[in-house]
């Protein structure tokens, strides 16, 4: 892969933010540059190969289309650890094992599904002193910000030291392919443990009926979540940027030294809130903790993809819902003045994404982070259950 160097980069605090980077060849063959590139570099395959091999990819999903599922399985590079995280209905749950196990049968490959309803995983959240992702009826929550959750401690407990994200919803499995490899791109470049790494679609194409399909460079949601999240940073450092492009990449990945420290969202809002924790714990606003964050310092890749992104639409009332999610992780942080709360409001207003009786978008609902659970503990309450979640099955 040959890939652009950042151009340029956004401090705050401890957090260096980079500029997009665009993917230049997603194959840059075998022969070794005789020298380097000031602003492009070369990632060999044996460099890629040896992240991909400590990588986990999770795929949340909620009763998609078999075929959709299918397809992501088959665009996972071999390497990295597949988990499937799923609130579907019980019958859809089953297709999808029964999916995964066929995949994996003919592919040679292992890999973890879970339902996240499943009351052994919420035995074990219980266990662990994770007691965050519970209902009130005990079980872990539908949230999709549970599942990822759940899938991460998974992907520790397998050894994986990052963990990155794919929804099972995307129609093209190259596309995942090359999101997977542009995770290990980033790390590979990445100068400290606490890395994150975001992807930018090229194109996010839309059907039009007067112009056929029409490639859109960014989503409703995404723009807007984008605006509320630079106004916050310009308004502490008092310089304006648009370094955010991110804010919602749903396809995105971690270290788990990064992963493990940060509180998460609820539901949809778990993207934005990422980066709102970042900036919360690590911009330097308030003390630093752990302080080894101060000396490494956390650095945010966002890498432009070659292919565009094609997933399934899920109508206006989602993307309203969706849009108060996202923008409320920024309205209700500890860093948000009059200036982006004002900024969020009108937009909210403007596209009537506002549920009635509403004055503000509401507030997430925070989840402690990874660190507060007793990973031991956790393994140890499941470990009579493996084959429940191993394909195949041990």
């Amino acid at each position: 892969m040959r890939i652009e160097l950042p151009r340029h980069t956004e401090r705050f605090g401890s957090v260096k933010i980079h500029e997009v980077q665009k993917v230049l060849e997603l194959d840059s063959g075998h022969t070794r540059d005789t020298h380097e590139y000031v602003a492009v570099k070369k990632l060999e395959e044996d460099t890629l190969r040896q992240v991909l091999e400590r990588m986990a990819i999770v795929i949340p999903t909620r009763n998609e289309k078999l075929k959709l599922f299918e397809g992501v399985l088959s665009g996972v590079p071999h390497d990295c650890l597949i988990i499937v995280a799923s609130n579907s209905t019980p019958d859809r749950f089953k297709m999808e094992r029964d999916t995964l196990e066929e995949f994996c049968h003919f592919t040679r490959r292992r890999a973890l599904i879970f339902h996240q309803k499943d009351p052994l995983l919420a035995e074990a959240a219980r266990a662990s002193g994770y007691a965050d992702l519970l209902d009130e009826d005990g079980l872990v929550r539908s949230g999709k910000a549970e599942g990822m959750i759940l899938a991460m401690l998974f992907a520790r407990l397998a050894g994986r030291e990052y963990v990155g994200f794919i929804d099972a919803d995307n129609y093209f499995p190259g596309a995942v392919w090359e999101y997977v490899r542009c995770y290990a791109a980033g790390f590979a470049l990445a100068q400290t443990p606490y890395a994150m790494v975001r992807i930018l679609w090229r194109y996010k194409p839309k059907p039009n009926e007067e112009e056929g399909l029409f490639f859109r460079k960014w989503g409703r949601v995404s723009e807007k979540t984008n605006r509320a999240m630079n106004s916050l940073l310009s308004m502490h450092t008092g310089f304006e940027t648009d370094v955010i492009k991110t804010a919602c990449a749903g396809e995105h990945a971690m270290t788990w030294t990064l992963a493990r420290l940060l509180p998460y969202a609820s539901g949809y809002a778990i993207e934005p809130q990422e980066l709102v924790s970042i900036f919360e714990r690590f911009g330097g606003l308030h003390p630093i903790d752990p302080p080894e964050v101060a000396e490494h310092g956390v650095e945010v890749f966002q890498i432009e993809t070659r292919n565009p992104h094609l997933h399934e639409e899920k109508g206006n009332a989602h993307i309203a819902a969706m849009l108060r999610a996202c923008t409320g992780t920024v309205y209700h942080s500890a860093l948000a003045e009059e200036v982006t709360r004002t900024l969020i409001l009108e937009d909210l207003e403007r596209h009537k994404a506002l549920e009635e009786g509403q004055t503000a978008p509401p507030a997430p609902r925070l989840i402690a982070p990874p660190m507060t659970a007793d990973l031991d503990a956790f393994a140890e309450a499941l470990r009579p259950h493996r084959a429940r979640f191993s394909v195949p099955q041990p």
